[in-house]
């Protein structure tokens, strides 16, 4: 587990640092910077469950205002296709993964740590 979160520590701060250029960058480096905070609490053994228990859950309801404008609206090959900006269409639907992948991230860490307070206790 240390080694994903050294792996997902430095995705989510990649993440960070590619949205300085971003129109609204301020909320995304927002929760891709909580992302990364939960990632270090993690592995330094001092992540309590309901930090990354909250930041999942809101990337997973900011998500969830993206969906309509995503599924089944943008082809999955279509995210890769090129590196910059293709469309807006392209650009909501990477955005909704990016969400999506702190969501996931965020409730293997909520589970983690659950069952660690429950081994201790």
């Amino acid at each position: 587990m240390k080694i994903l979160n050294y792996l997902m520590t430095a995705a989510f701060l990649f993440s960070v640092v590619v949205q300085y250029n971003d129109p609204d960058p301020a909320r995304w480096m927002l929760i891709y910077g909580l992302a990364c905070a939960a990632c270090v609490l993690a592995i330094r053994g001092r992540l309590k469950w309901i930090f990354p228990a909250a930041v999942g859950i809101a990337a997973l309801a900011w998500a969830m205002t993206l969906a309509p404008d995503v599924i089944g609206k943008v082809a999955f090959g279509e995210l890769f296709e090129a590196f910059e900006m293709k469309d807006e269409r392209v650009e909501v639907a990477r955005e909704f993964g990016g969400l999506l992948i702190v969501a996931f991230w965020m409730a293997a860490l909520t589970l983690h740590s659950l069952r660690k307070r429950k081994k201790a206790g």
